[in-house]
């Protein structure tokens, strides 16, 4: 690990000589490519110059209780050795955690459905509350959201809906909501007061570009139809909605949200690309077995992964068997104590298994 992390240290070094280098902002995709690995590396380097001087103060410490013969003094050497070596072992683990492999899709953007499952009008309902909570959730990092398209059922419900997650880290955040999210409360039109179970289905999607998945048109059948919703003036008057069919697949894609046909389909081929995308990740993760087993149920759609029970005000994650009795500010978008707990359990998993090898 030591010999990587000097690695590190000289690489970081030699990349900012370069950056210093006269012209080198003359070649933008070169320059690009170096400010990104500079950010890459800049926090494992510095985390790991801070463990040197950890490691320094340990031996300088180490070598004074040697030569002091004053006990005040080496009482306060011994609680300075003391603080040092259990920082000692914090920054380790820190610096094995920085050094594990990093999820190439992390920096991307999202693209997130929202499916009505199980209990009918009430799931519709639900799935419109947690596509809420995830736009707050957006709103407090400073993520901006896109409706890219979206099926209500009438009363308030969404039996579908899909959206864009542009934001710094947004996939690394969000992926471990992929899922079913379980819901147990008294429907406001349940007269006898009896607690229904509705289930949504939740799907997170790394933003595809083009580089990452080449899409062939020849592939994709389109049809344009008029916009059907609550209004506006395009709606109903204009073909402007659009239905990308992928013939290889069967994937069937409906658009209809902006008033433009040509960016109804633009946003149409985004998602496509997305799920196709997601498709080759998957056929990668079951090729790795055991780096799937290693992660926090990301990516799969039919495990339920949390449930929301409003009369005993909770929200349990299954997955690390995590409670919280605090479920009006996590329906609110407070999701970071939520995601914080998965990620840390992700990050003890992929250490755990990389010591067994």
């Amino acid at each position: 690990m030591f010999d990587r992390l000097e690695d590190i240290v000289i690489r970081l070094e030699e990349i900012l000589r370069q950056l210093n280098e006269p012209g080198v902002a003359d070649d933008p995709a070169g320059f690009q490519k170096l400010m990104k690995e500079q950010a890459e590396l800049q926090p494992i380097a510095g985390a790991y110059l801070e463990y040197k001087k950890n490691q320094q103060t340990i031996q300088d410490s180490l070598e004074l209780l040697e030569s002091e013969n004053d006990e005040d003094m080496r009482e306060m050497l011994k609680e300075e050795l003391s603080e040092a070596k259990r920082q000692e072992e914090e920054m380790e683990r820190h610096l094995k955690v920085l050094l594990l492999p990093k999820d190439p899709n992390d920096s991307k953007n999202v693209i997130v459905e929202i499916r009505a499952g199980a209990g009918g009008d009430e799931a519709a309902l639900f799935a419109s509350e947690i596509y809420r909570m995830y736009n707050k959730y957006a709103e407090s990092r400073g993520w901006r959201t896109e409706m890219i398209s979206l099926n209500e059922n009438g009363i308030g419900g969404f039996k579908e809906v899909t959206f864009l997650v542009n934001g710094a880290g947004a996939y690394s955040r969000l992926k471990y909501e992929s899922g079913v999210h379980r819901v147990q409360r008294v429907p406001e039109t349940e007269s006898g007061g009896r607690i229904h179970t509705s289930t949504i289905t939740v799907a997170i999607m790394p933003e595809a570009e083009e580089i990452d998945f080449q899409l062939d048109l020849n592939d994709c059948r389109f049809d344009v139809f008029r916009a059907s919703g609550n209004g506006g003036q395009c709606v109903n008057t204009t073909d402007s909605a659009v239905r990308l069919t992928h013939i290889p697949t069967g994937i069937v894609i409906s658009c209809q949200d902006e008033k433009s046909q040509l960016k109804n389909k633009e946003k149409a081929l985004k998602v496509l690309r997305s799920r196709l995308y997601e498709m080759e990740l998957e056929k990668q993760h079951d090729a790795e077995a055991q780096a799937r087993r290693s992660q926090i149920g990301t990516g799969d759609r039919s495990e339920k992964i949390r449930t929301y029970n409003f009369p005993q005000g909770r929200v349990t994650d299954h997955r690390i068997k995590l409670t919280l009795h605090k479920i009006d500010s996590i329906m609110s978008g407070e999701l970071d104590e939520l995601i914080d707990s998965l990620i840390a359990a992700d990050q003890a998993a992929k250490l755990a298994n990389l010591q067994e090898e």
